[in-house]
């Protein structure tokens, strides 16, 4: 199962996720997130990671222009959009990164969201980064129409079972392995990779 990490603040968990298995780490450049970091800082980790591990910048309701100024800076390869972003910000930025739209579930996903133009779509809780979950069959209108769906919203070591149930196309996880918020825990992250290593 592809796993990506999210809101990594701190070098030595960026190592350490990509020494356990990670595909994919955040970093988080929206503005009023208690995860954000500076373009600069994502370079520095970015540079420390070898080259089979994706960097993806998250944005929240920031313009394009914005956006991939950012992603040039820390040399990211990827941009998720978590806000509310109109599709024609997407395909702006979609013409030079890969896209991943996050959705913030209230209720069952909408099956339009399949039109957006992403190339992944992200189910988010209704207060993404609170750890907050949401029942996981909310997801279903999107799962099995051949897209790339990923889970994210309270997803920890604990009730990860109940997430791969959905064979979703990967994981996202940023609380479900924290101490505190941008602070993640070693023991917290090798409990996840060793409990999706039992299931793989």
């Amino acid at each position: 199962m592809r796993v990506k990490i999210c809101g990594l603040t701190r070098l030595e968990d960026a190592l350490l996720a990509e020494e356990l298995g990670a595909w994919a780490l955040g970093f988080v450049f929206a503005p009023r997130s208690k995860r954000r970091v500076e373009p600069e800082a994502a370079l520095a980790m970015g540079r420390a990671l070898g080259p089979f591990v994706v960097r993806v910048g998250v944005f929240q309701d920031q313009p394009p222009e914005e956006v991939l100024r950012i992603m040039d800076r820390a040399r990211l390869q990827v941009a998720q959009l978590h806000g509310d972003e109109p599709p024609e910000w997407a395909e702006a930025v979609g013409r030079f990164y890969p896209v991943i739209k996050a959705f913030r579930l209230e209720g069952p996903a909408h099956p339009e969201w399949a039109h957006y133009p992403a190339q992944a779509l992200l189910l988010d809780g209704r207060t993404p980064g609170s750890g907050a979950a949401y029942p996981r069959d909310w997801a279903r209108p999107l799962l099995g129409r051949g897209l790339r769906v990923i889970l994210a919203g309270g997803i920890s070591p604990e009730n990860l079972e109940e997430a791969l149930a959905l064979a979703p196309y990967a994981l996202d996880l940023s609380s479900g392995v924290e101490e505190a918020p941008g602070v993640k825990s070693p023991e917290r992250l090798k409990a996840l990779f060793a409990r999706l290593k039992m299931k793989g």
